[in-house]
């Protein structure tokens, strides 16, 4: 009998990708989201890739008394991939309470729920936002956690706490903590991928749907940062190998392989790319020049960071596999479907 997977946020950029590396790998799945900021029609999109339709049920997770409700009406939910969260830097500056609102109040009601309906595990969606502006590159999980530099970062930290003391008071539950770099890309099949509601908050949407017209000009947040050529470094990883990384790390929860009831990992290339070499990347692989701007720094931004993903790699037995170009080709091939579909 498949084990029972709720995604919370399963209708979102990661969360769909996750769904359908869960469904391939023989896991029933259900989804919950409110749609704050994703479209059902991405359901359509995993049964094209899958062939199989997932359970979805509008919900909020902020909802404590439709969320027990919904724990009574699917029993036997073995494991939980929570990324239902707003997650937006520069939002969360702007729009503080929300975000600790949506992103705590969301945790603790799983939480609280969990015990109840004999859900044995949580795999939470986490960031490297949590070790601020590093001391060093590569980080691996060992590095100090610093003060975040948004409140989005802070809600991270906090969830991350409020996880081990949960466990570490007795509760019958394990977690597996995924620090995310910067996911970016789409299926190959370009069947789903990440589509913001309004103007994008990420950086790579922006460039597609400026390369595609839709947006009139690229702003580069600064361009005097103290690295090669001026702009912020992330670790760019592909949006199908993060989603594989929750099948691994949902199966390491499930099947005891650790004795840890808590256990955090990296999930990252190991490659730093600045902005600006992101954006010559997607020059070459869509033949179109990308109209841009350097314009000030934006608050909340760290300067550079990337992952030492060792660990992920030797103990969750992980690897980031998708090269940068072949990733900006997916997401390129993922705009283009949107124009053809008359979505943007």
């Amino acid at each position: 009998m498949s084990k029972k997977i709720l995604v919370t946020g399963g209708t979102g950029y990661i969360g769909s990708h996750t769904v359908v590396e869960l469904q391939q790998a023989g896991y029933e799945v259900i989804i919950i989201d409110n749609l704050s900021n994703s479209n059902v029609d991405v359901i359509e999109g995993i049964v094209k890739i899958t062939g199989i339709l997932p359970v979805f049920e509008k919900l909020d997770c902020v909802d404590f008394p439709s969320m027990k409700s919904f724990f009574e009406k699917y029993p036997g939910i073995d494991g939980i991939i929570h990324f239902a969260a707003s997650k937006a830097v520069g939002e969360s500056v702007q729009k503080p309470l929300m975000y600790y609102r949506n992103n705590l109040v969301s945790l603790l009601n799983l939480l609280e729920l969990m015990p109840q309906f004999n859900v044995r595990g949580i795999v939470f969606s986490s960031t490297c936002t949590v070790y601020g502006e590093p001391d060093n590159n590569p980080i691996d999980e060992n590095a100090p956690i610093k003060p975040a530099e948004s409140p989005y970062g802070n809600t991270k930290q906090i969830n991350e706490e409020i996880i081990r003391d949960f466990i570490h008071s007795g509760a019958p539950v394990k977690s597996i903590i995924l620090r995310y770099f910067n996911p970016i890309g789409a299926h190959p099949s370009a069947e789903i991928g990440e589509l913001p509601i309004g103007v994008p908050q990420n950086l790579v949407p922006y460039i597609t749907q400026t390369g595609m017209g839709i947006r009139e000009q690229l702003s580069v947040f600064g361009n005097d940062y103290n690295t090669p050529d001026g702009s912020c470094i992330r670790d760019f990883i592909n949006v199908v190998d993060l989603a594989r990384a929750h099948v691994t790390a949902v199966e390491r929860m499930l099947t005891d392989k650790s004795d840890e009831k808590v256990e955090i990992f990296n999930l990252g290339t190991g490659r730093g790319v600045s902005v600006l070499e992101l954006i010559d990347v997607f020059e070459k692989v869509s033949g179109k020049k990308l109209n841009y701007k350097i314009v000030g720094r934006r608050e909340g931004d760290i300067e550079q960071i990337w992952a030492n993903p060792g660990r992920a790699n030797n103990v969750l037995g992980w690897t980031a596999k998708e090269s940068i170009e072949d990733t900006m080709v997916s997401a390129w091939k993922w705009q283009q479907r949107l124009r053809e579909r008359g979505v943007m």
